[in-house]
């Protein structure tokens, strides 16, 4: 199962067996505990859950804390499920980073940093009017279109509140798994600050690209 969940701690940059110097993102990812297995006869769907990060048991809900007693498992901070690679995957099992080699390919999503609110030319890389001394338009967004619809249109780009969104680097590349630290090292940057959450899943265009050619 190559699916997990893991914590960003931050970015170094590493050789690779092939002599190539590049930068990486360090993830501690797991080990992920198997906290409830979806079917598609009680549920609709197959999938698996996993928990992930230690947590105090006074900060569980009870209804979270009688899940976790029915499924015999112990509680965790997180939760997420994955519907793809979940053959032979029960419950109480234990997901590591021993399933990832280097060389695979892998999506891993987080919630971007915040920058608060921002103006046109940070949030969407606008030009800005004239540089000219007296322009007084320097960062000020253009026009918005059509005035006499009487209400700005929907996905006008405009300032407003930049980041903290649900973001996802696609087919990125494991440089190296450490079973013994528990550490992913993915080469590229990954969304959201150090400590964030971040799901590690394999590729899908990895895996389209396989079934073209098959």
């Amino acid at each position: 199962m190559k699916n997990i969940l893991g914590r960003k701690v931050g970015m170094t940059s590493v050789f690779t067996e092939d002599g190539r110097y590049v930068p990486v993102t360090v993830i501690e990812a797991g080990p992920c505990t198997v906290v409830e297995r979806r079917t598609k006869e009680q549920h609709g769907y197959d999938a698996v859950a996993l928990g992930f990060g230690a947590i105090k048991k006074h900060r569980v809900t009870r209804a979270l804390a009688g899940h976790f007693k029915k499924q015999g498992v112990e509680a965790t901070r997180f939760i997420r499920e994955f519907r793809d690679g979940i053959d032979g995957v029960d419950v109480g099992a234990s997901v590591t980073v021993a399933n990832f080699q280097p060389g695979d390919r892998v999506d891993v999503v987080g919630i971007s940093k915040g920058h608060g609110f921002a103006g046109g030319m940070k949030r969407h890389n606008f030009k800005g009017g004239n540089q000219t001394h007296g322009s007084m338009i320097h960062r000020q967004p253009a026009s918005n279109g059509d005035t006499n619809a009487g209400h700005t249109h929907r996905g006008s780009r405009r300032p407003g509140h930049y980041g903290v969104d649900r973001t996802t680097h696609q087919n990125l590349e494991i440089v190296r798994a450490d079973s013994e630290r528990n550490l992913l090292l993915v080469r590229g940057p990954i969304p959201g600050p150090k400590n964030a959450l971040v799901v590690v899943r394999s590729s899908v265009k990895r895996a389209k690209s396989a079934e073209a050619k098959a």
